[in-house]
């Protein structure tokens, strides 16, 4: 019987580790490319957008019909074009992951598959959010610098100093900066629809509430640039209100 040692050094080389990696999904609700192309040109502009360089997965939960895998091929190169980097799909049935197969992609198998004898579904299956039970508030009393991130997981985020450009404050309920608000904000961060955000000062580039993302621009109305605002979600519409303004 023959037997191989491995050499000592390469206990080393690697290890595996559980991940626990966010990905941004991308759930189109139409194949026609030509209509995503437009979508994604007024939502996003070009190349330079507050996702570029993006690792996305395509979630099939709310297309009408099964793509085939050269519009899935279609989609993946209208996605790169605008900076961003498909890598996987999810949802589904078996013919739409085949397809994504086909096209290069990983196919996450961690949801529910749906038979291919039955026909495909017209209206989006309904995903119940995780709900998060408030766990306390986290308070930061530091300003939020260019590229750092800060996470309050199971609870609010107060936020006691600038939240500068480039920047990101996440909170899986409400999100409070009593200071001006420069960077990106995403409250409700686990599926919480009704949290929301509220700022002295609102300049922000993004904001989210549940997984609903808005970019900004020098467009907002002078009520609102700079002023004490709140961010709420309304019929799955981002809504900007001046705090002012509310009775």
């Amino acid at each position: 019987m023959t037997s191989f040692a491995y050499p000592e050094s390469t206990a080393s080389l690697f290890e595996f580790k559980s991940s626990t990696t966010r990905l941004t999904a991308f759930v189109p609700v139409t194949t026609d490319c030509d209509q995503l192309q437009t979508a994604l040109q007024a939502q996003l502009g070009g190349t330079d957008h507050f996702l570029s360089g993006e690792q996305v997965v395509i979630d099939f939960n709310s297309l009408p019909q099964i793509p085939s895998a050269v519009e899935i091929v279609a989609m993946v190169n209208l996605l790169r074009q605008f900076a961003l980097a498909p890598i996987a799909v999810q949802g589904g049935n078996k013919d739409q992951q085949v397809a994504a197969r086909e096209a290069g992609l990983v196919v996450l198998l961690d949801t529910e598959l749906t038979s291919t004898s039955q026909p495909a579904q017209h209206t989006p299956p309904v995903h119940q959010p995780e709900i998060i039970t408030p766990q306390g508030a986290t308070i930061i009393t530091r300003p939020v610098r260019t590229g750092q991130q800060v996470y309050a997981k199971g609870g609010d985020l107060i936020v006691l100093a600038l939240v500068s450009n480039g920047a990101e404050v996440i909170a899986d309920g409400n999100i409070h900066v009593y200071a001006p608000l420069r960077g990106r904000a995403l409250a409700g961060a686990r599926g919480n629809t009704e949290a929301r955000i509220f700022t002295t000062c609102m300049e922000a580039e993004l904001v989210s509430i549940a997984g609903v993302y808005r970019a900004l621009d020098e467009n907002l109305p002078d009520a609102i640039r700079g002023k004490p605002s709140q961010i709420l979600l309304d019929e799955n519409k981002i809504v900007i209100e001046a705090l002012t303004n509310l009775n």
